[in-house]
């Protein structure tokens, strides 16, 4: 690892009880984006067992996810992509990890609509993708207040309507994401 993020948590949304720290490693070809990625991801998809970028030890997927949650047999029932992600990968993985809810965050609207477009000209399968996007402001300015040392407040996260209401490092963001099925 070429560095490492510690953030401390706290939530008002019901649903996601967060856990009060959260470590998220960065290892050499990883971005500041990459972090705030999984930091997003790790929230808005919070359920138990979550983990952050481990390695799987199964010989069968030769990936490493940005998030993942395993089942108690250790295959992954949650898949979450926290960075680029290749057209050819993401088809690879529905069948790498079949029975895996698979989830690509995106930095923007604008990254989401050029993934969608491309998985629809390789023609990946449907209803097997989930995908989200910030706003590009936010995800701008939590790039740029992102430290070693981070303070995360969350106070909402929905879907139906997809907004998100925290504060991170002092500033407080309201505002809508983006999510779509493919």
């Amino acid at each position: 690892m070429s560095g490492k993020f510690n953030f401390d948590l706290r939530s008002d949304d019901w649903q996601r009880k967060l856990p009060e720290k959260l470590i998220i490693g960065r290892s050499d070809l990883e971005t500041d984006e990459n972090i705030v990625l999984k930091l997003l991801a790790y929230v808005l998809l919070f359920r138990e067992r979550l983990q952050i970028s481990p390695q799987l030890h199964n010989e069968n997927i030769p990936f490493i996810p940005g998030v993942v949650q395993l089942d108690y047999q250790l295959n992954p029932a949650l898949w979450v992509e926290c960075n680029d992600c290749t057209v050819q990968k993401l088809d690879k993985l529905a069948v790498k990890v079949h029975d895996a809810e698979i989830w690509v965050m995106n930095r923007t609207q604008e990254v989401m609509a050029q993934l969608i477009r491309q998985m629809t000209n390789a023609k990946v399968r449907r209803d097997r993708y989930h995908l989200v996007a910030f706003d590009e402001e936010m995800f701008t300015e939590m790039v740029r207040l992102l430290h070693t040392r981070n303070e995360f407040y969350l106070l909402q996260a929905d879907f139906e309507p997809p907004t998100l209401q925290f504060d991170f490092n002092g500033l407080w963001f309201d505002v809508p994401f983006y999510y779509e099925k493919f």
